[in-house]
């Protein structure tokens, strides 16, 4: 009913232009976009291309829209219907996977930066000593947040270790893959060592820091690891049957990701059921308790549209300055990958694809994104639960960069 009252108000708008004032010509505006953004959302859930989705779109303060589509959780690990699926709702707490390197880490680390504990041109070996060897003096912190200190892109550190102080040892045990500062290659491991230095310097575990630090002062009282721990949280939305994808990362050469030294068959430890507040990423699960710099962070949109307002604000909030100007502009200023300290800002990414300049973002595995516009004073947190709906026969999850990219150039077309 409302999307159809939408599409007669726009029509509407359309035929009599000339008598409509600028504010009725903006809520039009608004009126249209939405209507776009619910065509593009509901056809994914009404092809049961994903399971479910919340969007939330912020423009000068305001927020333009915020809605949520299908299923928190739609099918079991055999692939089959739930009697009945779980309606998605605003409120439910989504696995953000990557996300948690910019909504928990990096700005962990900007908080370190800001109050003087350490500078992104620290070599990563004043913290940690294995970063003293000779192939790793040169790496610093800096190197970790944009990607280019040469470890690998990825590895599966569960088969060799158990534990976060086991992960963190092996880690800076492994050779690089490739030269430092040479080549921007995205790496979780990269991630999980800056969560290591936050507790480190800190003298705090990873997720003590990150509550006591930014969740609780920006009131983001829906974001934690490892949900199933408390009561509080009922409403979580489903990823995957386990691993199945990870597991193809282990055994199928074909991806890339396989190392000699590994034996796929040496480990069997994989989940293969529903994962509903268990974090769906190996490493973070397997190797560090759920609790990680890479990965591992459960939100919603609303509490990540706390510290994306703080971002938004040259870090002031309600009660005055929570980051300075000079460390947010240090944190999103390009380099010469095009892209911030921990944030991407490369506009030729398809889900900010021709953003102005200045413009930063990062997408999560499971499906989530966040894109920030400064220029425009627009915000889009996009929440989707892909893994739900299992492994495609190609043995990919659903391609949600096309939804991505899609909704950013809706929201961006109508210019609000």
């Amino acid at each position: 009913m409302a999307r159809r009252f939408l599409l007669f108000l726009t029509c509407i708008v359309a035929f009599f232009p000339q008598s409509i004032s600028q504010d009725n010509q903006s809520f039009a505006t608004r009126s249209r976009l939405i209507v776009r953004i619910d065509n593009i959302l509901q056809s994914q859930v009404d092809t049961d291309k994903i399971p479910g989705a919340v969007i939330q779109i912020k423009k000068d303060g305001h927020i333009i829209y915020t809605n949520a589509y299908g299923y928190a959780y739609k099918y079991n690990e055999r692939h089959q219907l739930l009697n009945p699926p779980e309606m998605m709702s605003t409120e439910h707490l989504f696995d953000i996977a990557s996300l948690t390197k910019v909504v928990g880490t990096t700005t962990s680390i900007m908080i370190l930066v800001d109050r003087g504990r350490l500078n992104v041109d620290d070599p990563v070996g004043k913290f940690i000593p294995a970063f003293n060897s000779k192939d790793k003096s040169s790496i610093t912190i800096r190197h970790l947040l944009t990607h280019t200190a040469g470890l690998y892109d990825w590895y599966p550190l569960y088969y060799r270790s158990k534990n976060k102080e086991e992960t963190f040892k092996l880690i800076g045990e492994l050779p690089l893959k490739y030269p430092v500062g040479a080549e921007r290659h995205y790496s979780d491991l990269g991630f999980v060592i800056l969560g290591e230095i936050i507790e480190k310097v800190s003298v705090l575990p990873l997720q003590q820091f990150m509550q006591e630090n930014i969740f609780l002062p920006l009131g983001m009282d829906h974001t934690t690891y490892n949900p199933l721990q408390t009561k509080k949280f009922t409403k979580i939305a489903a990823t995957g049957p386990g691993n199945p994808y990870e597991k193809r990362m282990v055994y199928d050469s074909s991806l890339g990701f396989t190392v000699k030294e590994i034996d796929p068959k040496s480990w069997n430890g994989w989940r293969t059921y529903i994962l509903k507040g268990e974090v769906d990423d190996g490493n973070a699960w397997y190797a560090n308790g759920g609790i990680s710099g890479a990965a591992g962070l459960f939100s919603t949109a609303n509490d990540i549209q706390k510290l994306v307002d703080m971002l938004m604000n040259r870090g002031k909030t309600t009660y005055g300055q929570f980051i300075s100007e000079k460390t947010i502009d240090l944190f999103l200023q390009k380099d010469k990958f095009k892209n911030g300290l921990g944030w991407m800002m490369d506009n030729t990414n398809s889900f900010m694809k021709n953003a102005p300049e200045g413009s930063f973002g990062h997408t999560g595995f499971t499906g989530t994104s966040i894109v920030v516009v400064p220029q425009s004073g627009i915000s889009i947190i996009l929440l989707i639960n892909r893994e739900n709906m299992g492994l495609s026969k190609n043995g990919e999850y659903y391609n949600v960069g096309p939804i991505r990219q899609q909704i950013f150039e809706a929201v961006m077309a109508e210019g609000l």
